[in-house]
């Protein structure tokens, strides 16, 4: 298994586990992040060791290509010399470390090949944990939004349950029980403040009448 299919399957794991145990989405995020860049590092650590074998294996296909060099050289030199015999060992010397040259340029190419890719898929991860970053307040954010809104609809649910109203309802007849009374009472109070100054003028009334009454009997009894 690579390393980047074994990063994705320790994300997919904690992720799985993070949903299935329901925990807070802000914090969720967060450790999300701390993970992604915990195995950023340990990625990195093994896309450098590969890049390491690369670099040796480049250096071993350069090593062996400068031998094939020499190995020409020292033919040319024989040649020129009029001495087949050695031109012929170091042909086959040259032979040799061409075949080995050849081994090492397969290896080498490969190791390439595969190194790049490894550090593609890290720049890629990293790409994709600035991404994460960047994107996590917009998620707490539609979370927060989110939540807010079950609370309504909580709330509204609450509010469609016909006790609610009724108990709105009986408090909103008692208000008006209540004012009815007041009102009663206050049309009784002046009734009878109303009785009480009609009284008062009957019984002034009844004293000046009484008054005069005797005035009138005493100029009688004087002959006045």
């Amino acid at each position: 298994m690579g390393i980047f299919n074994r990063i994705s399957t320790v994300f997919k794991a904690n992720i799985n586990d993070m949903i299935s145990k329901a925990e807070d989405p802000e914090k969720m995020l967060n450790q999300l992040i701390i993970d992604m860049s915990e195995q950023y590092k340990k990625a990195k650590v093994e896309v450098a060791s590969a890049i390491a074998d690369e670099k040796r294996l480049k250096k071993a296909l350069d090593e062996q290509e400068a031998k094939v060099a020499d190995w020409t050289k020292k033919a040319e030199l024989a040649v020129t010399k009029g001495d087949d015999k050695l031109a012929i060992a170091a042909l086959n010397r040259k032979k040799e470390y061409e075949d080995l040259a050849q081994q090492y340029r397969v290896q080498w190419q490969s190791q390439k090949a595969a190194t790049d890719n490894l550090k593609a898929s890290l720049r890629d991860l990293s790409n994709k944990i600035e991404e994460a970053k960047r994107k996590k307040g917009l998620l707490i954010a539609r979370t927060k939004r989110a939540e807010a809104q079950k609370s309504i609809q909580r709330t509204m649910a609450g509010l469609n349950d016909n006790s609610v109203f009724d108990t709105f309802n009986r408090m909103s007849e008692k208000v008006d029980e209540i004012e009815s009374q007041a009102m009663a009472e206050a049309e009784l109070n002046e009734a009878m403040a109303g009785d009480d100054i009609e009284k008062q003028f009957h019984d002034l009334e009844q004293e000046d009448s009484a008054v005069m009454d005797e005035l009138a009997a005493l100029k009688a009894k004087l002959g006045k």
